[in-house]
């Protein structure tokens, strides 16, 4: 049966829908289905809602489709130290706290994203799921949300994932399962442009890309895009580039400034998240402290950008 939920979720899921237009076609007043895209608690009227399904048959919808499935989002930069698992474990947290079940997957055979949250070494993780036949395993860290661990063993055993049949698509075939139990799944994806993030970029809806606006990091941008360009195109069509991140930033250094200004301007045509996440001691102390921001200081300016940034990802 239709629903409202049922209809926000549907669109959401279809990048590229214009909301304006199935108002316009469902014959309905202008926001009606607007006001609930953007705030949960606002439902579609009942007597609009065979308009609006009518409306979004020519689009695909069905009861089946409209069923919510994760949005899966791999945070991915071929640089190391450049935010990544920072970005991952805080936006994680701030979804969460809005009431979102997220599962964050640690693609990284370092583990940093698993030893945050003081796992290590954890018996059953993600590489054990892409070579055998068990599910992905499913820690709860906090209320909505979730990890799936890897540690060094990841890196002992990539040659075994990359010489394996149908390896690059073992990762989306293992989420598949757990997608309607959650609203993100976050993939922390490693420092390389190898199977392991090749697996993540397949299995994802979009990918975010943090940047640290300097030279080094700048540099190999071309590459990175480059290749979720060719993923798209030979083995995961609805990939979608939601957007650069711009991380680690100092606002007195007038350098990060140009280069932020020179990335926008050589890749216009690429979603910037207006959210930058400034340079702090917090972000490294709670680092060293193995907790989150929220949970390490919840007054501190990264958390507060860290939750902008999760709306920003909501909304987009």
């Amino acid at each position: 049966m239709i629903s409202s939920e049922k209809i926000v979720s549907f669109i959401r899921s279809r990048d590229g829908l214009n909301v304006t237009k199935i108002e316009k076609e469902a014959k309905v007043p202008a926001k009606t289905i607007a006001k609930a895209m953007v705030n949960d608690t606002v439902e579609i009227p009942s007597k609009h809602l065979e308009a609006i399904e009518s409306a979004l048959l020519k689009y695909g919808y069905s009861d089946d489709v409209a069923i919510k499935k994760a949005v899966t989002l791999s945070v991915v930069n071929h640089k190391g130290g450049v935010g990544k698992t920072t970005t991952v474990i805080n936006l994680a947290k701030a979804l969460s706290l809005q009431g979102l079940n997220v599962l964050m997957v640690d693609m990284d055979s370092q583990g940093n994203l698993s030893q945050c949250f003081n796992i290590v070494s954890p018996k059953d993780q993600v590489i054990d799921s892409l070579l055998g036949g068990i599910a992905l395993p499913v820690v709860q860290i906090a209320e909505n949300l979730f990890l799936t661990p890897s540690d060094i063993r990841m890196a002992e055993k990539e040659s075994d994932l990359a010489n394996s049949i149908g390896s690059e698509m073992r990762l989306l075939r293992r989420l598949e399962p757990l997608k309607k139990q959650f609203d993100y799944i976050l993939i922390d994806c490693p420092p390389s442009l190898g199977v392991l993030t090749n697996c993540s970029l397949i299995a994802s809806d979009g990918c975010i890309v943090p940047i640290q606006p300097e030279g080094s990091a700048y540099h190999g941008v071309t590459n990175l895009l480059t290749r979720i360009s060719e993923i798209r195109e030979y083995s995961n069509s609805h990939l979608t580039l939601k957007g650069f991140v711009f991380t680690m930033v100092d606002k007195r250094i007038k350098i990060h400034a140009n280069m932020m200004d020179y990335i926008k301007k050589t890749y216009k045509g690429i979603h910037r998240f207006e959210t930058v996440i400034t340079q702090s001691a917090a972000i490294k102390e709670s680092q060293v402290a193995k907790e989150d921001l929220y949970t390490y200081d919840a007054q501190c300016v990264p958390w507060k950008q860290y939750v902008e940034l999760a709306k920003e990802l909501v909304n987009l």
